[in-house]
């Protein structure tokens, strides 16, 4: 727990159908943090030292891509199961994930990776910007799942990277209100910043009559994500969203474990939607960020040195700012 070391190695193998790249960016999830503070995530465990690290970017430095900075699209689908002929390579069984099992990931000067996942970066988009196309994806298959409706009330529970995604993705979607309810100061002026109509403390947000005058026919929001991980979070959505609303469950509880009051979901007739990562979403979030609809420089709250990693995973895990990069150019 909270052993993270850096460590000479040598240069990787550079497999068929795969590009070395130089790795320039990496930013720091929630889940990283789970692995260096808690050795796991759900009931995956670490049973060896791993190379962590899934937001990233860097430069080609071998074949076709040789010279070109590209974000890396963490998953390795296997592309030949029936959930990825289905499309849903996210829910492929035997999928790899940078920095999770027994696949390193990109915290290296350089890794070997399947050259379909990797994706060129416009000239507008710095390496950190690549590193954060990541988590716009995932926040960018959260709105497909939610099937939300224009004009839409929505509701974001968790003012993280990827609560603030979804203020933005809300926004340039055509949204008529959108909230967020998050209990630190610092990320709900950021939600503001961001588009978010009103911002409220947990505390504000678990009454009913919060919640009132919103959504269709004023019964609560059409939409409600879920993007904090906790039983708290997940009350406030279902109460928050209207009858027969969507409410998304993108969070990942530290103990592997979900509750809720049954009553309040069943008499709604909610629908409740897991969020598994995301599908192939680096082509949709690369445009949204080239065009300007979607902000993810300025989520970067802090770029950090590799010599400084250490440190820096403290400082993430005590989550006083947004998003943390770690820079190895």
């Amino acid at each position: 727990m909270g052993d993270l070391r850096i460590e000479e190695a040598e240069l990787p193998e550079v497999q068929p159908g795969h590009t070395l790249v130089r790795v320039t960016d990496v930013g720091l999830c929630g889940s990283d943090l789970h692995w260096f503070a808690e050795g796991g995530i759900g009931d995956a465990r670490l049973t060896r030292p791993i190379v962590p690290g899934h937001e990233f970017a860097g430069i080609g430095a071998s074949g076709d891509l040789d010279g070109v900075r590209v974000a890396v699209d963490p998953a390795i689908p296997c592309m030949n199961c029936t959930m990825c002929h289905e499309g849903h390579p996210n829910l492929c069984p035997t999928v790899g994930f940078a920095g999770h099992g027994k696949l390193d990931g990109g915290l290296a000067d350089y890794i070997s990776w399947p050259t379909n996942r990797l994706f060129p970066l416009p000239d507008s988009l710095t390496g950190a910007d690549g590193a954060v196309l990541e988590p716009l994806g995932v926040a960018l298959h959260a709105w497909d799942l939610a099937h939300v409706p224009l004009a839409a009330d929505v509701v974001i529970v968790g003012g993280g990277p990827i609560g603030l995604l979804l203020v933005q993705l809300a926004r340039s979607a055509g949204a008529d209100r959108v909230a967020v309810v998050e209990p630190r100061e610092h990320r709900r002026d950021a939600a503001l910043r961001y588009g978010a109509d009103e911002v409220l403390t947990p505390d504000a947000a678990r009454e009913a009559s919060a919640w009132k005058g919103w959504g269709s026919g004023g019964l609560g929001a059409d939409v409600a994500f879920e993007i904090a991980g906790n039983d708290d979070a997940i009350a406030i959505a279902a109460t928050a969203a209207r009858p027969g609303a969507r409410v998304i469950l993108g969070g990942i509880p530290d103990d592997d474990s979900s509750s809720f009051r049954a009553g309040t979901a069943r008499r709604k007739g909610l629908t409740l939607v897991m969020v598994r990562r995301m599908k192939e979403m680096y082509p949709r979030a690369i445009r949204l960020v080239e065009r300007g609809l979607v902000d993810v420089r300025s989520l970067v709250s802090e770029r950090a040195p590799l010599t400084d990693a250490p440190a820096a995973f403290a400082r993430a895990t005590e989550r006083t700012g947004l998003k943390v990069v770690i820079g190895l150019d």
